[in-house]
Parts: structure tokens; sequence; C-alpha cells
């Protein structure tokens, strides 16, 4: 037991605990340990832009085959838009199995529209441009500036590009990847000190959940939260445990790898506050550095599984809860529309209601007030949407590197079954 409480996992898990336990007998002090779970976001967040370009840059340069990496890039894609469909038609279909939203007869003119007033200004933001305004904000307006923003898909842009110049240039751009690979080191071990601060991140956030919502806010939310969770379940379980068996490996032994991730994750509703982390596991695993640098930071704006369940959930949930009848079109409008979207969902402020939101304004049939139903439940749906989505990027990963052979499968094993790995392959 004393070496559990040494692990940071076992720390975290004290965390958890005593978070509810000051919520519950102090709620005034626990809201106002908030700032502890920002502060601890806010720490990673602001490595996250250079690591992501260190691993990306240095994992181009150092491969050399420009070609491998255009191959990964693809098979992801594909990979995404086939995975992310699978979740927005399971969403879809428990929504209607189920009828969460049945017999509620809400009206929507009864329905107060202030509370919706920013998330309809982002909403129109997200979609003003379409599909050519989303590839052109992929574009930073100067290097320096995509750091700035920490703009993780502008980063990613610039990464590529500058990886596949040094990996042209050859043996004349070797100084500059060796600095790069040295800087990584050091980002990754000033990762390493501050990720010993995740327990007093999850106290704050945890308390403060606790203190303003009470206790019975993280029991029973409704059907709605119970069946999203549920819908995640299953989509992890059985589509992502599917995947994982066909590329060799075992669902439940890598999430048992990554407890402590997913425990930071399930108090912090964010799975930004692992990013680093994750690309260091699944490193550590012996997938390829170009492979997990692609994979993982595009992952979190094209591969939000548990996002695109609640998507559909919540359209159909909205519909139902406003007695709106919807048709086969409108099913298919909604499916299309969430593909688009959601790949532009993340760093937006209320990005869930967001995208919800924009979803909505090219179905007309369903009124996008009703969102408001959502909002009061929509903070414990975000930490399935987290877990999930954060499961789903690093199946990704494994999955793209055994289609694309980017995986020491001995190292793998050895790494998930706890034992002491082999040396990894250069």
């Amino acid at each position: 037991m004393p070496r559990f409480f040494k692990s940071l996992f076992g720390q975290v898990v004290l965390a958890l605990i005593a978070g509810v336990v000051v919520g519950l007998v102090w709620p005034d002090t626990a809201i106002a340990l908030k700032p502890l779970g920002d502060g601890f976001i806010k720490l990673i967040k602001m490595l996250i832009p250079l690591i992501v370009f260190c691993v990306v840059v240095h994992g181009i340069a150092g491969t050399g085959d420009l070609q491998r990496v255009g191959r990964v890039g693809v098979k992801s894609l594909i990979y995404f838009e086939v995975v992310t469909s699978i979740a927005l038609v399971l969403g879809l279909a428990l929504a209607f199995w189920f009828e969460p939203g049945v017999g509620m007869n809400v009206d929507p003119n009864a329905l107060d529209p202030k509370a919706m007033g920013a998330y309809a200004e982002n909403a129109s933001k997200l979609t003003g441009g379409g599909f050519t305004d989303f590839l052109l904000k992929l574009i930073p307006t100067t290097a320096v500036s995509a750091f700035a923003n920490g703009d993780v898909l502008q980063v990613l842009l610039f990464s590529i590009v500058f990886g596949c110049a040094l990996a042209l240039i050859g043996e004349r751009g070797a100084r500059v990847t060796g600095l790069i690979d040295d800087l990584s080191h050091v980002l990754f071990k000033t990762m390493g000190l501050i990720i010993k601060l995740a327990p007093l991140g999850v106290l704050g956030a945890i308390a403060f959940t606790v203190g303003k919502y009470g206790l019975g806010s993280l029991k029973q939310l409704g059907m709605l939260v119970a069946l999203f969770y549920a819908a995640v379940v299953i989509f992890v379980v059985v589509v992502l445990g599917l995947i994982m068996r066909v590329s060799g490996f075992s669902l439940f032994k890598l999430l048992r790898y990554l407890r402590e991730e997913l425990a930071v994750v399930f108090a912090t509703t964010s799975s930004d506050s692992v990013l680093p982390q994750i690309m260091a596991k699944l490193k550590h695993m012996g997938i390829r550095d170009s492979t997990v640098g692609l994979v993982i930071p595009t992952g979190y704006s094209f591969n939000l599984d548990a996002f695109s369940i609640y998507i559909t959930l919540a359209a159909v949930f909205i519909a139902q809860a406003t007695n709106t009848p919807i048709s086969m079109a409108d099913l298919l409008t909604i499916l299309a529309i969430s593909l688009v979207t959601s790949k532009g969902a993340h760093g937006v402020p209320g990005s869930a209601i967001v995208v919800l939101a924009a979803t909505l304004q090219a179905i007309p049939a369903i009124p996008a007030i009703g969102l408001v139903l959502v909002l009061s439940v929509d903070w414990f749906m975000g930490i399935a949407r987290a877990l999930g989505n954060l499961i789903g990027n690093c199946v990704a990963t494994v999955a793209v590197a055994a289609w694309e052979g980017d995986i020491d499968r001995e190292r793998a094993h050895a790494v998930l079954d706890g034992r002491e790995p082999p040396s990894p392959r250069a």
C-alpha cells in the first residue's frame, strides 16, 4: 500500500477522494480551489506547442523518409473519418433506441435565449467561412504566432514543413536535428517536473465541481448523461477493443498502462492536460517518433470519437424533448455537418455546445434554443468526452503504427504486460 501512495496514480486517487471530501464539507473553500486545476492545465499547455514541434520535426528529419510520413498522414485521415463516422452513427442509433428526450414536452419559446448568446456567436465563427475558411485557419499568420496562440494544428503544419525541409537538406541539417532532439529531452524533463503537481490540479478541479454542484451532481444526472456514458463505454470496449485486437494488442492492457493519464483527465475534463505524457508513453511503447508526432496532435482535432457521439445524441435528444419530428434527410444532414464542424472544435471556448449549435444551424427543423437544456449537464458529459477522445487517439496511434509497421511489437507487448522492455529499435 505505501508503494501505491508513492506512485503518481495513487497520489491522484488520493487527491480525487480528498477533493470530494473538501467539496462536501467545505463547499466555499472547495470553490476557491478552482485555480489549482486551472493553473495545472495552463502549465501543461505552455509546453505543448514546443513538444509537438520537437517530436514531429525530429521524427520526420530522423527517418529521412518523406514517403513514409505521407503514408502515415493519409492512413491517419482515412482511419479518423471511418471511426468518427461509426461514432456519429452510434450516437444516432442509441438516441432513437432509448429516446432520452421523449416525454419532456419542452416549449422552445419558454427557454431563455440569453444563455446561448456567446455560444451562438462562436458557432457562427466556426461555420461562417465553410470548409475553405477552416483550411485557411490551419495556416498561421507567422510561424511565431502558431506557438504564441497555442494552436496545435498550426504548429503541426509548420512542424511538418520544417521537418521535411530538414530531411531534404541531408547532412547540412544534422546539427539542427540534433539540437531539436536535445531540446525535446529538456522539454520532457520539464514536463516530468510539472506532472508532479498533478495531484494538486486534480484536488482543485474535483473539489470545485463537488463544492459547486454537490455530490448528487456526480451520480444521477438524468437519462441523457447516463446514456452518453453508456455509449462511450460501448464504443471504447466494442469498437476500439476490436481495433486493438485486429492490431494485435489488448485494449485493457493499454488502459492500465495509461491509468495515470486517464485519472488526470477524469478530474480535469481536459485531454490537453496529458498530451505530452501520452506522446512520451506511446514512444516508450516502441512506436516510431514520427508516427506519434503526426497521429496524436492531428487526432486532437480530427479524431474526436466521444465528441462525435455527443453531437448526434444531443441533437436527437433536443428534437425529442421539444417534440420536433425529424426526417431521414435531417439525420443525414446531421451526420454530414457533424463530420465537418467537429474538426474545428478543439480549442474553441465551450466547444461542445458551440459545435452542437453550429450543427443545428444547418437543420432549421430542430430549435437551436433547445441547447439550453444541455447546458446544465454539459460539464459532466465533458468527463466522458475527454476520456473517450483520449482513448480513441491512443488506439488510433497504435492502429496506424501497426498498419504502417511503425511499432516494435516485442517492446510494446513487454511494456503493456508490465515487463522490462528490450532496447527500442532504431
